[in-house]
């Protein structure tokens, strides 16, 4: 029997009970809480036909890196699609392409079906956020291009919370700080508990260089945040980096202990090796007589899941972790393989990914002059890796710690000038400080 989801759509559900526990599975799923995978069996229980009750399982698998489950759940959805609407055909094969790992593909069949079916949520996301298609689509203009697909779509979209979490977030990356927080606000104000409004808005502090009203916003969110949520260690990140702005070094290392460190976190591997990679480096690069860092368990989760080239993403920084041990040879393994995906055309971002993990070595090594003319090179390319602003920052801290540790402090002047310029941070007067 067809009926509508939450945003107006048809769905074919057997019952009320499997369509409520499907509305309550995509609610979670797309506000990045806990509790979608149950809410998704819920509805299977009630329907095991139920064609887009297993296509979202599949997405659910996706976000939480269960590849083959993923697979199976897409595969049942694409059987029980085959007679049923265009709809839901459609969404299940743009979900299928995705998960299959035909990214550009899945953008063009995602584009197509957003002409016919706008406020199709699930399928929008996966061109959203910082791991998307378009996110990972090695252009340097994802963020404009995330921003322009939402603008054509926000007539469709008027005041909905969870669209103008993601709305913000993108104003916010491109540009324009004060309007994106005023945008994910009025998300927020409509769907509170919404794990990627919470996020944009940080972003747009970050953006806005406000660490004190990000941090007021953002602790007392997380605190009422389930452990198990996606963003979860995410969202602890942003609050150690404004810790680590804000000179707190041990409060900010207490909670990489207790929410980012691998054997803690409870996100998929590749978001918390980024997260905890990135934090241990800048702690390096801040602090570099602070003693020692707790790599080894974050070396042991990169010879765990991502011993070889595969996510640049992931490579690069499992290249910091691979640097910071002292693990060469697998670092210059890693490196070689990226070159080969370079020259053959199968890495999306190109060659600043295996460019910048030589960096990271070169760094690692004491190298700085090595590391300046590496990242030098890779600035202009720098947004092809993919990420957020917040996150590719650490390739610049890197190219400003090797020229203070360089002694070139012109250079490293002005490039924190130019930092300042855009956003205020306290780390970046710290380090102006020393060179004026």
């Amino acid at each position: 029997m067809t009926r509508v989801d939450a945003f107006d759509l048809p769905v074919r559900a057997a019952g009320d009970a499997a369509l409520d526990a499907y509305r309550r599975g995509v609610e979670a799923m797309l506000t990045a809480n806990a509790g979608a995978d149950t809410a998704l069996a819920e509805a299977l229980a009630h329907d095991p036909g139920f064609a887009l009750a297993h296509a979202a399982l599949a997405r659910h698998h996706q976000l939480n890196a269960r590849l083959e489950a993923a697979r199976a759940s897409i595969a049942r959805a694409g059987e029980l699609v085959a007679a049923t609407e265009m709809r839901e055909r459609q969404h299940v094969n743009v979900l299928a392409l995705a998960i299959g790992g035909q990214g550009a593909a899945a953008f063009d069949a995602l584009r197509a079906h957003m002409d016919d079916y706008p406020r199709d949520a699930i399928v929008l996301s996966l061109a959203l956020g910082v791991y998307g298609l378009i996110g990972f689509s090695g252009r340097v203009d994802h963020h404009a291009e995330q921003r322009r697909l939402l603008e054509g779509l926000q007539p469709c979209w008027p005041e909905d919370g969870w669209f103008l979490g993601y709305l913000g977030w993108v104003q916010a990356e491109t540009g324009e700080p004060a309007l994106g927080a005023a945008t994910v606000r009025r998300g927020l104000a409509l769907k509170p508990r919404n794990a990627n409004a919470a996020h944009g808005l940080t972003h747009a502090y970050v953006e806005l260089g406000a660490s004190d009203a990000g941090y007021g916003f953002l602790a007392p969110w997380v605190a009422d945040y389930d452990r198990a949520g996606l963003l979860h260690c995410h969202l602890n990140w942003h609050l150690a980096l404004y810790e680590l702005d804000r000179g707190q070094q041990d409060g900010a290392r207490q909670r990489f202990r207790e929410a980012i460190q691998p054997d803690r976190a409870l996100a998929p591997p590749m978001p918390v090796l980024a997260d905890a990679a990135s934090f241990l480096w800048r702690c390096r690069l801040y602090a570099p007589a602070d003693g020692d860092l707790p790599w080894p368990d974050v070396a042991a989760l990169v010879a765990r899941v991502f011993p070889s080239s595969g996510l640049a993403f992931a490579d690069l920084h499992a290249a910091m972790a691979e640097a910071a041990t002292g693990n060469a040879a697998s670092l210059e393994r890693r490196v070689a393989a990226l070159d080969q995906r370079a020259a053959g055309g199968s890495l999306p971002p190109g060659r600043v990914i295996p460019t910048l993990c030589r960096a990271v070595a070169a760094y690692a090594a004491g190298d700085d002059g090595e590391t300046i003319a590496l990242i030098e090179q890779a600035l202009p390319d720098l947004p092809r890796i993919g990420g957020s602003h917040a996150q590719r920052e650490v390739f610049e801290d890197t190219l400003i710690a090797a020229c203070l540790r360089a002694g070139r402090h012109p250079r490293a002047r002005a490039l924190l000038q130019e930092r300042l310029a855009r956003r205020p941070r306290e780390q970046d007067r710290r380090w102006l400080a020393a060179v004026t």
